[in-house]
């Protein structure tokens, strides 16, 4: 990117109105501040984005998983990502709904803050050979594709843990940790917390509790049953077969996120989940 370009890419819900609304005021005044715009959908006022272009930030306009669609675009890069709330609470946009023109002046003027988040790497082993390779912001799964329980062997650090009969096995990143996991019972762990949340679904075991595992430990999951999926972030899955072997550590590059404001996770928590907290008094 020279020092004369600015590229912004939106990445817009491409089924809310409201988020293809929004997207063409932004670009128009994002141009207006002297930025190229592109955008994952056609819209006014932004060009096609092809993977091609170097981006100085992106911006995203829908839901959580609209923001982890922008990050597999920019995966490469290492773009900071500024999601906007239209409406409903997540976990990665922001909290309250700044204005359009805080925005604008926020990507402007880069006065931004910047987080990193960890990502999950896996490898699919198949036959000695490895033949599938991906990552995941929030979690990666190992799950039934049919009425079929699951049988898997899972060990950490090269020696075996437990061998389960489940619908599902859930690896999953501080990030994740609020998303399919903490449905499937995890527990919530701040963004700042280096570490790995492992935990089997509907397991017909003695042991089966949710587990915080260190980030510099290698999860490997062996499958004995004939078939089942492997599911990254819910946009990336892999067929499996009887005798897969899927390795799972942190990933050396982490996602960047950005915020116009600092907010305390868990102001995040209760906002999200409407926690009671009338009569704080702090």
């Amino acid at each position: 990117m020279s020092a004369n370009s600015r590229n912004c890419l939106l990445v817009v819900h491409p089924h809310r109105q409201e988020a293809q609304d929004a997207a063409v005021i932004f670009a128009n005044e994002l141009k207006v501040a002297g930025f190229q715009v592109f955008s994952n959908i056609s819209i006014t006022g932004a060009e096609n984005y092809d993977n091609g272009q170097e981006l100085e930030i992106v911006l995203v306009l829908g839901g959580d998983g609209t923001i982890l669609r922008a990050a597999e675009l920019v995966r490469d890069q290492q773009t900071p990502i500024l999601g906007v709330n239209l409406g409903h609470v997540g976990f990665l946009a922001e909290v309250e709904k700044p204005s359009t023109s805080e925005i604008v002046n926020a990507i402007k003027n880069k006065s931004y803050q910047t987080e990193e988040r960890m990502i999950l790497s896996y490898r699919l082993i198949r036959g000695e050979k490895e033949i599938a390779a991906g990552w995941a912001l929030n979690e990666v799964t190992i799950e039934r594709n049919d009425h079929q329980m699951i049988e898997v062997l899972t060990q950490i650090d090269h020696r075996p843990l437990s061998r389960w009969g489940c619908d599902a096995v859930i690896c999953a990143t501080p990030t994740g940790s609020t998303a399919y996991a903490f449905s499937a019972g995890g527990p919530v762990v701040w963004p700042e917390v280096d570490a790995l949340v492992l935990l089997p679904l509907a397991a017909h075991a003695l042991f089966s509790r949710p587990m915080v595992v260190s980030p510099k430990s290698e999860i490997v999951i062996d499958l004995e049953s004939e078939s089942a999926d492997l599911n990254a972030d819910g946009l990336r899955r892999i067929k499996l077969q009887l005798n897969d072997r899927i390795i799972l550590t942190s990933d050396k590059k982490d996602a960047v996120l950005a915020h116009i404001k600092e907010t305390n996770f868990a102001d995040r928590l209760v906002a999200k989940f409407k926690l009671p907290v009338e009569g704080w008094r702090g």
